[in-house]
């Protein structure tokens, strides 16, 4: 009965988690899916586009790093949770009260702050509970589930019928509400244990430095592939939504059916992808999965046939979302000891920010700028093609796959 229970409680936590970060993502995604009402209501250019995404990814970064440590440090991790999780509400509100492309600029920088930690703190919790035999299905989940279904689907589909009905103000005042319902649920649900005396931590060996940690290869190349794949990631949310509406001329309601292909794909691949792994290995889906993600931006440009076609298309490109989980927390988690799980999964996760989420936005629109938004994609193309090439040096962390090759 015990055991059941300890099952249960792993399960939702798992739900619990990723429920939250959904809502994180569909704050942070709610700009990119408005855009189209925001750009020219503010006047913004395509580089002022990139820059609002880059200022989010700038802060996000930071604090994926920072808060990750600190909660290694104070060994306690649902304050800080909850505390950020009411963070990234109320910014979601100021976004919608915003006025001009600075005070936006504002807004999103403190978002940033208070969503970045909000990812290694709930991997390390999952690292921690769950069984290792299901820890990469379970990674999975947490980090790709909720998000994408909330964030990539639900998002762009409630967001801009919302806007077309109410304004996009109004929208960003909708998004901020579900924060504040899953801040009460994870108060009154998570269970801690209390954090072990100080000096019983630091027996244990001190924190982890930054070269300590790139000096284990896993983390290196997983610090590398995420840059180049959250580039990929924040560039195609920042600016397919405006290439759909502006270059290929579908109107805002496709758009958003279209973009919302993209939370279905990376929803279902978040229970096969991550699944999937556990059995064959994470390296063969880390290399393979990069590599199917280039038909997404070529077929954005050059398929001309029925939008249902083109959404299926967006399905199968989108697929190398699945492997997100792997390389900023599953693999990098594997490859060191436990107490620096979160350490480890911050700097991945911070570094793919500050070099992916923030310069690549701000170039891609200078390069849309100057070029035409199609720059914008072909850039899209190189970075998939970059991520598979780097996966190739991984060395292999799932437990079920290790055992087999140690047989053989």
């Amino acid at each position: 009965m015990q055991k059941d229970r300890k099952a249960g409680y792993q399960f939702w936590l798992v739900a619990l988690l990723s429920i939250n970060f959904g809502i994180v993502f569909f704050d942070r995604n709610a700009l990119n899916f408005l855009m189209p009402f925001v750009q020219p209501d503010l006047g913004l250019s395509n580089t002022q586009i990139g820059m609002l995404s880059s200022a989010l990814a700038l802060t996000w970064a930071l604090a994926a790093f920072g808060v990750g440590r600190l909660s290694d440090y104070l060994g306690s991790r649902k304050g800080l949770l909850i505390a950020s999780t009411l963070c990234f509400s109320l910014c979601s509100f100021l976004s919608g009260i915003a006025s001009s492309f600075a005070l936006l600029l504002g807004v999103r920088l403190l978002m940033g702050v208070a969503e970045g930690g909000i990812m290694p703190i709930s991997q390390a919790m999952v690292a921690t509970t769950i069984d290792p035999r299901h820890r990469g299905l379970a990674m999975g989940v947490t980090q790709n589930f909720g998000s994408n279904l909330l964030g990539s689907f639900v998002a762009p589909v409630a967001l801009v019928a919302f806007a077309e009905a109410f304004g996009w103000r109004t929208s960003f005042y909708l998004a901020g509400i579900p924060g504040l319902m899953t801040a009460a649920l994870l108060w009154w649900y998570i269970r801690e244990e209390p954090a072990a005396p100080r000096h019983m931590r630091e027996e244990q060996g001190p924190r982890m430095s930054i070269r300590e940690a790139f000096a284990e290869r896993n983390v290196l190349l997983c610090s590398l592939i995420a840059v180049v794949l959250v580039s990929y990631f924040i560039t195609t949310l920042a600016f397919m939504p405006i290439f759909l509406t502006k270059v290929r001329g579908f109107d805002a309601n496709t758009m958003g059916w279209l973009i919302g292909t993209l939370g279905i794909s990376a929803t279902v691949n978040s229970f096969l992808v991550s699944g999937l792994s556990d059995r064959i290995g994470r390296k063969p889906l880390m290399i393979g999965a990069p590599m199917l993600g280039v038909i997404l931006p070529l077929g954005a440009m050059y398929f001309d046939g029925s939008p249902w076609l083109l959404a299926v298309i967006f399905f199968f490109g989108w697929s190398l979302n699945g492997i997100f989980p792997l390389f900023m927390a599953t693999i990098p988690s594997e490859s060191v000891d436990p107490l620096h799980s979160a350490t480890v999964m911050g700097l991945v996760m911070g570094l793919g920010e500050v070099v992916g989420g923030v310069v690549s936005p701000t170039v891609a629109g200078y390069f849309g700028d100057r070029f035409g938004l199609s720059a914008v994609l072909w850039i899209l193309c190189g970075l998939c093609l970059i991520g598979g090439v780097l996966a190739i040096g991984l060395r292999e962390t799932a437990p079920r796959r290790r055992a087999m090759l140690a047989i053989a």
